[in-house]
């Protein structure tokens, strides 16, 4: 890994505008260190434009391997304690998906609420590109649930800090569904002893961007699917492009499969819908699947193999790493790279039960090791530089 943040041409572009920058910024991490799912996060900022109707928070969680690279995510969040929640969770686990992807990022997430009626709108978009531009290369956003390479094009109006634009490739979706694609394999490899998906049942839930292009590639591969969502459309194009059987989404986890994989937003897996599970394998691009921790080992008990997520779905964060060096998402060597993370949870599975622990703990132990040495090489470099 780097020492330094990863250089790259479209970083030191400057901004196309040269207005003067925001100034609703209020750091609120001291206030943020009382919420159940802060973790030790360096900054938690508020981002407020009145004029625009820009109401957002961005987590840098930790920066120790790199700049915190996290999409800005728009939702329709019922209060700003529900936002918080979310950017806390979402910005932790992109670090640790940097960290076992072996990546020079941090983790850091933006969030923005949505109300009713909300639509995006490029003076909103513009307002949030000149507050990551005041924070010098700190956070960079790329896009996420709600938002498009358009609302990215929009921030890249104000700042350099932004990927996911239509310059650098837009969406990089497809290279999300390879690696969950990848990591499906080898779970199925380790858990019913082939990395062959033709003739396996896989249940799909959501049909997002990801998930759409993870039923496509597992049509491909002869995969008979099962597919929910709660756009009706969606679910009739799954059908007739791909011969996919509908069910209720609500219904989703309780059908027998050899692979249920949640695609939607996160928190799908909780003790309820644990209990009802028929599957041997649950490998999904959703974030944040478990409910709470202590999920992972209720699905160890159950012999049931989770692959997690943030391993899996590392995909689009490898080609957000490798656009900032000048690759395009569907390049052999972004493909080669993100097809690794099958020997990456490969390896975590190993370990975890060599350990007789859950491959999410594993998976934890692994970043917080990688973060633990590079605070090391860093002590070493200081003493050698100092003389002590």
């Amino acid at each position: 890994m780097h020492d330094v943040f990863p250089a790259s041409s479209h970083l030191h572009r400057k901004p196309a505008s040269s207005a003067v920058p925001m100034r609703g910024i209020v750091d609120i991490t001291s206030a943020a260190r009382q919420h159940p799912d802060f973790a030790r996060h360096e900054r938690v900022l508020m981002v407020t434009e009145p004029s625009s109707g820009l109401d957002a928070i961005v987590a840098i969680h930790d920066t120790t391997l790199g700049p915190a690279l996290g999409g800005c995510r728009i939702a329709a969040y019922e209060s700003p304690g529900e936002a918080l929640a979310d950017v806390l969770r979402l910005s932790r686990a992109v670090t640790c998906k940097a960290a076992v992807a072996g990546l020079a990022l941090g983790g850091g997430k933006a969030v923005v609420r949505g109300r009713p009626g909300f639509r995006p709108a490029e003076a909103l978009f513009r307002a949030f590109g000149r507050a990551l531009e005041s924070l010098g290369g700190r956070y960079i956003t790329g896009e996420d649930v709600g938002s498009t390479a358009r609302e990215m094009d929009w921030i890249e109006a104000e700042t350099r800090h932004v990927i996911g634009t239509t310059r650098l490739g837009g969406t990089p979706s497809s290279t999300t569904a390879a690696g969950v694609l990848a990591g499906m394999r080898a779970a199925v490899a380790h858990r019913l002893g082939t990395d062959r998906l033709a003739g396996a049942t896989v249940t799909v839930q959501g049909l997002g961007g990801v998930g759409m292009v993870l039923c496509e590639l597992l049509a491909a591969e002869g995969a008979r699917l099962i597919v929910a969502d709660i756009d009706p459309a969606r679910c009739e194009e799954a059908r007739r492009r791909l011969k996919a059987r509908i069910v209720d989404p609500a219904e989703i986890h309780r059908i027998p499969a050899d692979v249920f994989s949640p695609c939607a937003l996160g928190g799908v897996l909780n003790d309820g819908t644990v209990a009802a599970l028929r599957c041997a394998v649950v490998a999904g691009a959703a974030n944040n699947q478990l409910r709470h921790p202590e999920i992972a080992e209720t699905l160890r008990r159950s012999d049931i193999l989770y692959a997690p997520d943030y391993v899996i779905n590392a995909g689009g964060l490898i080609a957000a790493f490798l656009s900032l060096k000048g690759y395009r998402p569907g390049d052999a060597a972004v493909l080669a790279r993100v097809r690794e993370i099958g020997s990456t949870l490969t390896g975590i599975v190993r370990r975890a039960e060599a350990k007789d622990q859950s491959p999410a703990a594993v998976a934890d132990l692994l970043a917080e090791e990688r973060i633990a040495a590079r605070h090391a090489a860093r002590g070493a470099t200081v003493e050698r530089r100092t003389g002590t």
